[in-house]
């Protein structure tokens, strides 16, 4: 007798399994987000017998083919983060939090295309047509050669997509669709794999780029089974402070370019204008020297990016001091703090410390070790650093400065600004840059006594 499989359990905020239910998720700690998912029927057909598939054809590891053709849209910061514009039959899932402007960028990014001579179509499921037409002509798109649809149940927009084989479709958002071959509701684990599963395998056999958009959850991750980022090919985060104009559109995952590239925008009462040049509009309003701000030389996929580090050390009147960390790993900067008091003798014991990255931009390489350090240690001294330097390096736990990569493209990128400074490990490989001096510095202690005069 065939055993019946059993039912399964899987929570809708980040889409761990589970044996049975619970009202709280294990893996994240969300309440009430765990559904009870439809088993999966395994074997062949009854009466079927023994069912033997086709033989996968094989190719050697010498087989030369030709490169994914590209489909530029214009929008070049657009077209750097998807590795030189859209490839056919592309699966591309775009994330965000809510109103930061993700269906604003694709509305641009498909008037883009569609005036670039790509058949684009864009389909809602959260807005009725009415309300994408007002929007595209706040952002005066209203003559761009876009179809618009209105739908989410999936057999419908595939038969759409079918019938009409465009270059390019968006689908805003998979949480709202619906396939009548699950038993759940429209954003449940089960109803988002196989709707994206429906959708990337129509892009594949059919060569049509298919761009989903994702909900996320509150810790920034997006919304329903994880499975959903491995089915398609390049997954975008639009990230942003909502206190700021910026936007930065982030590759996390890319099988047609590199991971980690980013393009940058700015929101304006038009739109999203794009931004060439960013480390020249994140300094911009960097103004005279003061204590607390160091410029970091840092590297956004293969971007040179710089940006200005600010801390603020004050006397606190607390029993556990504050430490807020706004664009910066806050770990991260907790091991800075301790390697500071252990290796340096500068304590920080009942000081509060707040440090923000400006122009709402998020640091994560560890090359900003430094750099955060050297802010850090001028707040607290009321030290102001050298206006005409920048700092790159990774701090290790002894208090030894480790070189990084790509030093090269980031002195290019400072001596482009004007900087004539830059302080660095003493290990790094580097030849001083026309118009640039270097300041080795082997460990933390020297660089205080050096450079901040400090003890």
């Amino acid at each position: 007798m065939a055993r019946t499989p059993s039912p399964a359990f899987a929570c809708t905020a980040c889409g761990a399994v589970h044996r049975k239910w619970a009202g709280r998720c294990d893996a994240c700690g969300a309440w009430n987000t765990i559904v009870e998912e439809s088993p999966i029927g395994t074997g062949a057909p009854k009466g079927l017998g023994v069912v033997k598939g086709r033989a996968v054809p094989l190719t050697s590891l010498d087989t030369t083919e030709a490169p994914p053709p590209r489909q530029p849209s214009g929008m070049d910061e657009l077209d750097r983060v998807l590795g030189g514009g859209l490839v056919p039959g592309s699966a591309i899932l775009v994330g965000g939090d809510p109103g930061i402007g993700k269906s604003t960028l694709l509305l641009q990014a498909m008037a883009a295309f569609a005036r670039a001579g790509a058949s684009a179509i864009y389909i809602s499921g959260e807005e009725a047509t009415a309300q994408v037409r007002m929007r595209a002509a706040r952002l005066g798109l209203a003559d761009a050669p876009v179809r618009l649809g209105a739908e989410t149940a999936l057999r419908d927009i595939l038969t759409t997509l079918e019938t009409e084989r465009p270059t390019v479709a968006v689908i805003d958002s998979i949480q709202t669709l619906w396939s009548d071959m699950v038993e759940a509701a429209p954003g449940s684990v089960g109803q988002v794999r196989a709707s994206a599963h429906e959708l990337v395998t129509f892009a594949k056999s059919r060569g049509v780029a298919v761009i989903l958009v994702g909900h996320v959850t509150k810790d920034g991750q997006i919304a329903g089974p994880r499975v959903v980022e491995h089915m398609v090919d390049t997954v975008l985060y639009f990230e942003g402070e909502r206190g700021h104009q910026f936007r930065i559109l982030r590759s996390v995952k890319n099988r047609f370019g590199p991971a980690g590239e980013i393009g940058v925008f700015e929101m304006t009462g038009g739109g999203l204008a794009e931004v060439p040049n960013p480390s020249a509009l994140f300094l911009s309003e960097r103004g005279q020297q003061v204590a607390g701000a160091a410029v970091f030389a840092g590297i956004e996929g293969t971007r040179p990016m710089l940006t200005e580090i600010q801390a603020l050390v004050a006397p606190s009147t607390l029993a556990s001091p504050r430490r807020t960390v706004v664009g910066l790993d806050a770990g991260r900067v907790s091991t800075i703090l301790a390697v500071l008091e252990a290796r340096c003798a500068i304590p920080f014991t009942g000081l509060d410390v707040f440090l923000n990255v400006a122009g709402g931009m998020r640091v994560t390489e560890p090359a900003a070790d430094l750099a955060i350090a050297a802010a850090l240690l001028s707040a607290r001294e009321d030290h102001a650093l050298p206006a005409n330097a920048v700092l790159f390096g990774e701090i290790s736990l002894s208090g030894a400065l480790r070189p990084v990569s790509q030093a090269e493209n980031r002195l290019k990128e400072a001596r482009k600004l004007g900087f004539t400074q830059a302080i660095v490990p003493e290990a790094q490989k580097l030849e001083a840059a026309e118009g640039m001096s270097l300041l080795r510095q082997p460990d933390l202690t020297r660089f205080v006594g050096e450079t901040l005069g400090a003890g």
